[in-house]
C-alpha cells in the first residue's frame, strides 16, 4: 500500500476534464488498497468564474469573498466525481494557524489519519475565509507539502499547467528545457525558476519548487508535472519518468522537529556565539544561556525562534525563556544565571526541542 497526495492549482482545477481524469486516478489507486488525499486550490478562481470576475482581487476581503462563493461548489464537484467511482470524499479546510500551533496539527492529523484509515480521500484546501494572512500557502503548494509530512506520504505530485521545472521559463525563452530530476540544492542553483503566475493563481513555480525541497527534506519523493495529460499523474504515481522528480532527502526527522522546522512560525531571532553554534551543529547539545550574546524581537516561552551565528541562521528552537528574561541571563555561567532567575531552566533551548536548518 501507498499513500500519495496530489496537489492542484487554480490553472488546471477549474477546467472539468483535468478534475474528471484525476477522480479516475483515484478511483484505480483506492481500488488497489492505496490511500490518497487531494490538496485542491481553485475555490477563489470558482468564485470569481461564478461571479464573472476575470481578474485575481487584490484585497484580502475580496478574496476570501470570492472564496466564500466558490468552496462549496468546488467541493461539491469534487464529491459529485468521486461518488459516480464509489469513492467517499471528506472536505478538510486548514490555515497556517492549524499548522503553527501544535495540538492543532496534531488534531488535523489524527482527522486526516481517521479518514484514510476508513477509506476516504480527504479534499484539502485552505479556509481563505477566515484565513488573516493573504492565501499564506501560496496557492497551496505550501499546504501541500504539509499535509505530506503530516501524513507520512510516500509521494507528493503537484500538478500545474506545465510540463514540469525548466531551466528557464519556457513561455519566455525558447531554450528552456524540461529537467527531469533533481538530487539535492545543488542541482536548483543553475535553474532559473520565476514567480510568474497565471491570472487566478498565487503560487508560480518558484512557490513549487520550495514545496518540493519542503516535502523532500521531511523524506518525501516529490513531482511537479503535468495536469493537462491524464497520463502524467498516473506515469508519477507509478514511479516513471514524469515531469521532474525530486529525490527524498536522508533519514525522516521525528514529526515534532519536522512540525518545529516547517509549520511553527518564528516569533524572534538570538545571536550564538562561535562556540555555541559549533556545539549545535556538531555536538547536538542543548543551547545555554552563556553561549547567546544578543536577542532580538519579542517573544514568549514556548515561543519559536531562529538561533543565528554571524547573520546566518544554523537552527530554529523552542525556547524557555521570555525575550526580556533571556536579555538578562545572555553571557551568564548557569550558576550565574540562577542568581537572576531562581527558577529558570538551565537550558535557553533544550535539544529535543531544536531543529537545525
Amino acid at each position: 500500500m501507498s499513500r500519495f497526495v496530489i496537489k492542484l492549482g487554480s490553472a488546471i482545477v477549474t477546467r472539468d476534464e483535468v478534475m474528471t481524469a484525476v477522480c479516475d486516478e483515484i478511483a484505480g489507486r483506492r481500488a488497489a488498497g492505496d490511500q490518497v488525499v487531494l490538496v485542491s486550490s481553485g475555490a477563489v478562481a470558482r468564485g470569481l468564474e461564478a461571479l464573472g470576475r476575470p481578474v485575481r482581487p487584490t484585497t484580502i476581503q475580496e478574496m476570501q469573498a470570492a472564496s466564500a462563493v466558490g468552496q462549496g461548489s468546488l467541493f461539491r464537484r469534487w464529491d459529485e466525481l468521486l461518488a459516480e467511482r464509489t469513492v467517499q470524499a471528506a472536505q478538510v479546510l486548514l490555515t497556517s494557524f492549524d499548522l503553527a500551533a501544535r495540538q492543532h496539527y496534531l488534531n488535523a492529523r489524527q482527522t486526516l489519519e481517521t479518514l484514510l484509515e476508513w477509506g476516504v480521500v480527504p479534499v484539502v484546501n485552505e479556509n481563505d475565509t477566515t484565513a488573516t494572512e493573504e492565501l499564506s500557502f501560496s496557492d497551496n503548494d505550501f499546504l501541500a507539502a504539509q499535509v505530506a509530512i503530516l501524513v507520512g506520504a510516500d509521494l507528493l505530485a503537484v500538478l500545474t499547467d506545465t510540463e514540469g521545472v525548466y531551466t528557464a521559463d519556457p513561455r519566455t525563452n525558447t531554450q528552456a528545457r524540461l529537467v527531469p530530476e533533481i538530487a539535492g540544492p545543488a542541482d536548483l542553483a543553475a535553474l532559473d525558476i520565476g514567480h510568474n503566475t497565471g491570472p487566478l493563481g498565487t503560487g508560480g513555480m518558484r512557490s513549487k519548487v520550495v514545496a518540493a525541497e519542503i516535502a523532500t527534506a521531511g523524506g518525501i519523493e516529490t513531482v511537479i508535472c503535468s495536469g493537462r495529460r491524464p497520463e502524467a499523474l498516473h506515469r508519477a504515481l507509478d514511479g516513471d519518468v514524469e515531469g521532474t522528480r525530486f529525490h527524498a532527502g536522508g533519514a525522516r526527522y521525528n514529526s515534532f522537529k519536522l512540525w518545529l522546522k516547517y509549520a511553527k512560525p518564528s516569533a524572534g531571532t538570538v545571536r550564538v556565539d562561535a562556540g555555541a553554534a559549533r556545539a549545535l551543529c556538531d555536538s547536538g547539545t542543548s543551547l545555554l544561556p552563556v553561549g547567546i550574546v544578543a536577542v532580538e524581537g519579542a517573544f514568549d516561552a514556548g515561543d519559536a525562534v531562529d538561533i543565528t551565528r554571524d547573520g546566518e541562521r544554523i537552527g530554529k528552537g523552542i525556547v524557555n525563556y521570555t525575550a526580556a528574561e533571556l536579555r538578562r541571563v545572555a553571557g551568564l555561567r548557569s550558576s550565574a544565571v540562577r542568581e537572576v532567575l531562581p527558577r529558570a531552566s538551565e537550558e535557553a533551548v533544550h535539544r529535543d526541542y531544536f531543529v537545525l536548518t
